[in-house]
């Protein structure tokens, strides 16, 4: 059984990934032409003639489909049998698309099933992501009030979905600004007051002042008798804080120097770029002869971007900064992160700077 196979994790929801498998005019945009054969209601036809890897017109026709989570769809292509099938996985940062083909009748040639697997992955890793980008972007209502700027947020309108009525908007919205006073309200009234600064106990004056009503306390009135014995205070001298010298460390004591470690050097690069987002690679590369330490790479964006999906490094986020950190790399060898970026301007070009330890990323 000969199989072509292609996969991407995308940042958008599945029912949002399915409506672009499934719709064709966004079809059309992100894969092939796509009308519908006049001779056989519900099939379909894709002009693939010219795209690598196909030779003719791909007719196709869905012979089992589950929404939004898979499609599978009979195909044929110049005398080809084949059954295409597209599967959708949730994810924690949206879904997972899986293509898979597989050939039941005629054969490929390698040079053509090659050709083929690299078409699907350039149409599922590049064209769609822009278009369903592009998609996201249309669904997002930017309204704005009429008296100027006001405080609603982008809504979100799904197909199919029922709108929410103005009047539960108002109270959802009244509702979460009481939680977010009340919640203000019980920091403010738990948050710790500093504590307050007291004088110094043990100063000359202050000893001096609790001597002496010390000892007026404890002298007997006139015409008075107590049978217990008076406290005379005694000022115990503190001992004087001479300071002594360090000893001097001999030459030989001396720890021997260490040489200096091989400089790391990183390179920056975005691999593909999308409406909204782009995916980029930072090489890092230890040009000496030894093996080096730890390193740190600093990307900084000038923008609210995200990132996703990173491998090779452990990585956090902190508002327009994301650090990497990694292990030592041995001499002549080098380590590649690679990271999806969430931009909301569209077609970004990359971060503001780039650093290795300090210094400035090449390639940016």
């Amino acid at each position: 059984m000969i199989e072509i196979s292609a996969q991407v994790d995308l940042f958008h929801p599945a029912d949002r990934v399915w409506h672009a498998l499934t719709d064709r005019e966004l079809l059309n945009r992100w894969f092939a032409d796509t009308t519908a054969a006049a001779d056989a209601p519900g099939r379909l036809l894709f002009a693939t003639a010219e795209l690598p890897g196909f030779d003719d017109v791909v007719g196709a026709e869905v012979v089992e489909q589950r929404a939004p989570e898979m499609v599978t769809m009979r195909c044929l292509e110049a005398g080809r049998r084949s059954l295409l099938t597209c599967t959708l996985t949730p994810t924690a940062e949206g879904c997972r698309l899986s293509l898979r083909e597989t050939l039941q009748d005629g054969e490929w040639s390698t040079e053509l099933r090659a050709a083929r697997e690299q078409s699907f992955q350039q149409a599922l890793a590049n064209r769609l992501p822009a278009i369903l980008d592009w998609f996201a972007f249309q669904q997002v209502d930017l309204r704005r009030g009429e008296a100027g700027m006001t405080a609603e947020l982008p809504v979100l309108e799904w197909a199919g979905a029922p709108k929410p009525r103005g009047r539960r908007g108002v109270v959802l919205l009244a509702a979460g600004v009481g939680v977010l006073l009340a919640g203000g309200g019980a920091v403010w009234a738990l948050r710790s007051e500093p504590p307050e600064q007291t004088e110094a106990q043990d100063s000359p004056t202050a000893t001096a002042t609790m001597t002496g009503s010390t000892a007026a306390s404890s002298r007997p009135t006139p015409g008075t008798s107590s049978a217990r014995p008076s406290r005379t205070a005694s000022a115990s001298p503190r001992p004087s804080r001479t300071p002594t010298a360090k000893p001097s460390r001999t030459p030989g004591s001396a720890p021997p120097p260490q040489p200096p470690g091989p400089v790391m050097t990183a390179h920056y690069e975005n691999v593909n770029s999308r409406l909204l987002g782009y995916t980029a690679e930072v090489v890092v590369t230890n040009p000496g002869d030894g093996t080096g330490g730890d390193w740190t790479v600093v990307v900084t964006f000038s923008d609210d971007s995200e990132i996703g999906k990173v491998s090779g490094a452990e990585w956090r986020q902190d508002g327009q900064t994301v650090t990497f950190t990694g292990s030592a790399v041995p001499a002549g060898q080098s380590q590649t992160i690679r990271f999806d970026v969430r931009d909301s301007a569209a077609f970004a070009k990359g971060p503001a700077s780039c650093a290795i330890d300090g210094r400035p990323c090449e390639g940016l």
